[in-house]
């Protein structure tokens, strides 16, 4: 079997390469400038193919002889001026890769979305797989983006491609990976006063990756499936990090007065140049929301063992 992965120079892509290298021959679509450093220990041959996804000739060229499609890529961002580029690669890219699969006739597609796809809404406390998108003042530009990707993903379904889509919360890699979503150990790590009143969902990538090849074993095609470990406090999240880094733990909740002070201050520091924080009014309130993104469902498929917090952070550090 020949499996290309998209995104694979990226935290999860390059764990997910691992992960299905004992099922078949790694291939990789990459930039000619994306670094290889995130896969410097790996002890299987990747064929790599040189390209992007708003290049459909290289897409098509990539496709020849692939069994499986594993969409790992895509961008993270919270920034307003990054507002056109989310959409360019989120659902643009998205879009070329399914057209070009229905072309070259290359049936299945593991797509890596996001929990941020399902929606968020002020007044719902847990969300599963059945969750349907309505419009709320929760909803980022990012999550927008990620949803509408989906939305090309499962119009590839109906026009006879096999789909499995999952949905990832935050995921935790090591500190030295430097990746969008290991940033928030630099919470810690920088010593940081004050903690979000909200709740944080959760997964280690090296099991996000196993639970996608399990899936994948199963046969999964045509589901959904929310990839996380639980949510918790932000407060117990953090403890549990300075616990394990030798560090002193955030003590103080965020009030709604202070969130506003930051805030201005924020929006100030942007418009001077003298900051890039993602923080906006979107994200500071989702800080403050509790939330759940249930797993009931994977749980009951796969009855999987999720490595530890604790143990996670030992390993990330």
């Amino acid at each position: 079997m020949k499996i290309l992965i998209t995104g694979i120079t990226g935290l999860l892509g390059s764990y997910v390469a691992k992960e299905f290298s004992s099922l078949g021959e790694i291939h990789g679509l990459k930039r000619s400038t994306s670094s290889l450093r995130l896969l410097e220990d790996a002890d299987f041959p990747i064929h790599w193919h040189e390209g992007s996804l708003s290049d459909v000739d290289s897409i098509d060229q990539a496709l020849e002889g692939i069994d499986l499609v594993i969409h790992c890529a895509g961008l993270v961002s919270f920034m307003s001026k990054d507002e056109d580029r989310l959409f360019e690669v989120n659902v643009t890219g998205t879009t070329n890769l399914v057209n070009a699969m229905l072309y070259s006739g290359t049936k299945k597609l593991i797509h890596v979305s996001s929990v941020a796809a399902l929606g968020r809404n002020p007044e719902q406390k847990t969300v599963n797989e059945n969750q349907k998108w309505v419009e709320s003042p929760f909803n980022t530009k990012y999550a927008v983006s990620k949803y509408m990707g989906e939305l090309e993903v499962w119009r590839g379904e109906q026009e006879g491609l096999d789909i499995l889509v999952v949905n990832p919360s935050i995921l935790l890699g090591k500190v030295q990976d430097e990746r969008s979503s290991t940033s928030i150990y630099s919470y810690v790590l920088k010593n940081s006063t004050y903690y979000p009143k909200g709740s944080i969902n959760y997964l280690d990538v090296r099991d996000a990756a196993t639970l996608m090849r399990k899936l994948f074993e199963k046969g999964s095609w045509g589901n959904r499936f929310i990839l996380t470990n639980e949510s918790i406090k932000y407060r117990d999240f953090f403890n549990q990090m300075a616990l394990a880094f030798g560090k002193k733990a955030p003590s103080k909740p965020v009030t709604d007065f202070l969130l506003k002070i930051g805030l201005l201050a924020l929006s100030l520091g942007r418009s001077l140049g003298l900051t890039k924080n993602p923080l906006n009014k979107q994200t500071a309130m989702i800080s403050q929301q509790d939330i759940t993104f249930e797993n009931k469902k994977i749980k009951e498929l796969l009855n999987y063992p999720y490595i530890p917090l604790k143990e996670t952070f030992l390993w990330a550090k």
